[in-house]
């Protein structure tokens, strides 16, 4: 979704927006000069956003005088990239620090729990891709699953093809976990741990004919929208952080059954 100016609706796409543009613009692409200046005003008149600016955005009324910096400043491609999102990182750090929902941070916090960087990655981008980009949204929701699934089995040791689907994966680690619905005598348990199962597959499904993952023929599937990708981001993390909660919660008793 975008604001009535053409941009993104949210502070922290607009902040990765200005981070492209000035990129695009250091390293031989296209000069969106309008968005820039837009954007600049924007974040400048805001009193919290301010000061998280680069010093370069403030001194840089359009991209042509930000070109006249950039190109004394740093000599190669990969140097101006480091600089500009080095000089941006205040922005991005105090909006993603503001800008996300209850439910988004609860699951970040167990997310991190694993440190593993491929596990922040997925679920970062998984947010970000919901409004603008509900298909790539679809596929990071995947990734991420799947990224916590295969390292959560490889903690344990449990073999698995790398090609297996979403499903057969959840339910390896399901079962590793002592979660799945089958080890179960309660109902309730049993209810609940199979809607769990359910969810995982029909994130699979839906991410197989809706996402960005696979080309398309003449019959294009109906493309999902901004509230199916929430809903999948949700449930992916959701059952992403339920694993890594049952993984961590179940570490001592496995260290105390190690005869090493």
């Amino acid at each position: 979704m975008t604001s009535h100016k053409g941009l993104p609706a949210s502070s922290l796409e607009r902040a990765e927006l200005i981070e492209d543009i000035l990129i695009s613009a250091a390293t031989g692409g296209s000069m969106d000069n309008s968005r820039y200046v837009q954007l600049r005003t924007e974040f400048r008149k805001s009193p919290d956003l301010r000061g998280c600016l680069p010093r370069f955005v403030h001194d840089s009324r359009d991209l042509g005088a930000f070109w006249s910096f950039i190109r004394d400043e740093a000599g190669t491609y990969e140097e101006r990239r480091k600089l500009i999102r080095l000089g941006l990182k205040p922005l991005f750090d105090y909006l993603e620090e503001t800008e996300v929902e209850p439910g988004d941070t609860v699951v970040r916090s167990a997310l991190t729990t694993l440190g593993v960087e491929q596990v922040d990655r997925a679920w970062s981008m998984a947010l970000r891709r919901r409004t603008d980009d509900p298909e790539g949204a679809l596929t990071s929701a995947r990734t991420l699953l799947e990224t916590v699934i295969k390292h959560i089995l490889d903690e344990l040791s449990v073999e698995y093809n790398d090609k297996s689907d979403l499903p057969k994966l959840y339910g390896q680690a399901a079962e590793a976990l002592n979660i799945a619905p089958s080890q179960h005598s309660e109902s309730v348990f049993k209810t609940i741990l199979g809607s769990a199962f359910n969810l995982v597959n029909g994130l699979g499904t839906l991410r197989n004919k809706l996402s960005d993952s696979h080309g398309r023929g003449r019959g294009l599937p109906v493309r999902p929208a901004p509230r199916h990708a929430s809903l999948a981001v949700n449930v992916a993390g959701a059952v992403a952080a339920f694993l890594v909660e049952t993984h961590i919660d179940r570490k001592p008793a496995v260290a105390k059954r190690d005869p090493s």
